[in-house]
This record gives structure tokens, C-alpha cells and sequence, in this order.
């Protein structure tokens, strides 16, 4: 039997369920490029909740964004539901869509509600080695039918930039403490991209991060990602913990050095940008701000 992607119809709609975190959002990017790119007469539509929205606010792969909602979903009339997510929550919302069609990885837990089952990504790839998360992503629409080819670099856009003189952006704040550099660190740090690089430091959060460690430097702390979007798009360079704001970075183009402890880079690496990896599978401190400003040093940044 053909792939599904050859069966559909032109004008045939495709909702991909992607929930939470930020980086898997920024990271399924690629994937929904490909897909695109290989069929541009279907309709494509990202299911994600309201705090990610932005993150697929003006792509032009994307043709409708829908908050988590079966009626809405239904309302939509999918012939595929793909979920790139996995959860309990998305497998529901994937079987409320009543799409024909309904994907999913086969080693996610339920996989008896989809009728096209993907293989992992080594499966589909011919490799057996640790994927990234943009290459699992892609792997789901190669089995789909689009053909086997590089996956390209996450895909961000905004029509608004902060700035044009040279920042870098410093993200200081993690999900978890042992994804944390210490805060003097990131002091030092800032105050080698003012002196050597003639950058300005400008450090980033979100809600519930606390600025006062970092408050003799411009510190932005936002819950719009639209704005941490403009001011990541002009950015000269980017330094953090492994998060989402270092994906984000990474997508349009940033040079970034980032920060590892217990997370695996080769899941979770920069994809596609000039980057510097700092890895210490012992712990954060493992680190040393030498070793930062090395890595810095190293970048081409941007002008």
C-alpha cells in the first residue's frame, strides 16, 4: 500500500497535535517544513496550547493553529491526525479529531488507537544511534511519505525585531536546579561579552524566574513569547542553560553557546546554528566560566 501522504487528496487537511515544552515545539518546526515543502496544496494545521502559540504565529507552513480542543479539532475536519506529542492527553485529542487517518509513534503507550503506526526514527533512518529531537520529529513524516533527505533547521518568524545594535541574550534560568549554571557564572560571563566581545548582556526569563541575581545587567523577564522572539531574532549571540530559548535561538540562526548537566546533547543539541556544546554529565559546576568564555570566544557572532 502506497503512503498515506500519496493517498491523500489535494486540499486534504493535516492537524498535528503538539503539546508543551517549548523546545519540542520549536523543534517539531523542521518536520512541518518538510511536510510542506513535499505536499504545499495541503492545509496544515498545529494543535498546541495557548502559551506555545506563538512559537507557530506567522510560519508560512502553517495554515490554522487550534488551542486543545476536540470540538474545535472535529470543527476543523482533519483526513490525518498526526501526534508528534505522545501524551495521554494528545492521544485523546487525536481520537476526538474523528480524522480518518490517526498517527503516532507505535512505542508510545496506546498505540492500538492509531491506524498508521511509525516505526522509531532509527527504524525509518536505517540507523541505530541516539536521534535528535528534530530528527524524530522528521522521521514521522518520512514514514508518511515525504522522502528521506536533511532535515533543515528549526523555522521561527516574527515581523517584529528589537533592535539593531549588538546584544547577546543570556539565559540564566532552567526548568530544574541540576540544569542550572551557577548565577555568578552568568555574571561573569556578561561582563566578558561587554569587555572582549563589545556586546550587551541582556538576560531573559519567564514567569516565576527570579531577576534579582542578575538586576545590574537588563534583565527581561516576559511571558510573551512573541517577545522573546523579536528579541532573540536580532540577537548577536546567545548564552544559557540548555532550554527552550536556546532551541528558539538556534532557529533563527543565532550563534549559541549552551550549557548540558544530566541532559543528553545528542537529543538536544542546538540544530543547525553555529554552536558551542558544554557538557558535565557530573553536575552544572562541572563547568567552569573559563571553559564559557573559551566556548564564546569561539562563536562567530553575529554583527
Amino acid at each position: 500500500m502506497p503512503p498515506i501522504l500519496e493517498r491523500l487528496k489535494s486540499g486534504s487537511r493535516i492537524a498535528i497535535i503538539r503539546l508543551r515544552s517549548l523546545g519540542d515545539c520549536v523543534l517539531s518546526t523542521p518536520a512541518i517544513h518538510l511536510l510542506k515543502a513535499h505536499r504545499p496544496d495541503l492545509r496544515i494545521a498545529v494543535v498546541s496550547e495557548p502559551p506555545f502559540i506563538p512559537l507557530f504565529e506567522e510560519n508560512p507552513d502553517i495554515d490554522d493553529i487550534i488551542v486543545p480542543s476536540g470540538p474545535l479539532i472535529r470543527r476543523w475536519k482533519p483526513n490525518l491526525a498526526l501526534n508528534l506529542h505522545g501524551g495521554t492527553r494528545s492521544l485523546v485529542l487525536t481520537t476526538a479529531s474523528l480524522a480518518r487517518y490517526r498517527a503516532g509513534f507505535a512505542h508510545y503507550r496506546y498505540s492500538l488507537a492509531y491506524n498508521i503506526r511509525i516505526p522509531r526514527a532509527q527504524q525509518i533512518l536505517n540507523q541505530e544511534r541516539v536521534m535528535h529531537t528534530a530528527e524524530h520529529a522528521a522521521s514521522a513524516m518520512f514514514h508518511l511519505g515525504v522522502p528521506i533527505q536533511t532535515v533543515p533547521r528549526a523555522r521561527l518568524f516574527t515581523s517584529k525585531k528589537w533592535r539593531d545594535e549588538g546584544y547577546a541574550v543570556i539565559h540564566p534560568f532552567a526548568s530544574a536546579a541540576d540544569k542550572a549554571w551557577p548565577a555568578q557564572r552568568f555574571l561573569d560571563v556578561a561582563e566578558f561579552l561587554r569587555r572582549a566581545l563589545h556586546l550587551e548582556p541582556i538576560f531573559i526569563g519567564g514567569p516565576g524566574d527570579d531577576p534579582a541575581p542578575f538586576e545590574p545587567w537588563h534583565v527581561e523577564i516576559s511571558t510573551d513569547l512573541k517577545k522573546t522572539k523579536s528579541l532573540l531574532a536580532s540577537a548577536s549571540l546567545f548564552f544559557g542553560n540548555d532550554s527552550g530559548p536556546a532551541h528558539m535561538a538556534a532557529a533563527f540562526g543565532v550563534p549559541v553557546a549552551v550549557l548540558y548537566g544530566p541532559s543528553n546533547p545528542e537529543i538536544w543539541a542546538p540544530w543547525r546554528t553555529e554552536s558551542q556544546v558544554l557538557h558535565s554529565p557530573a553536575g552544572m559546576s562541572g563547568i567552569t566560566t573559563t571553559q564559557a568564555v573559551e566556548a564564546l570566544a569561539r562563536l562567530k557572532v553575529i554583527a
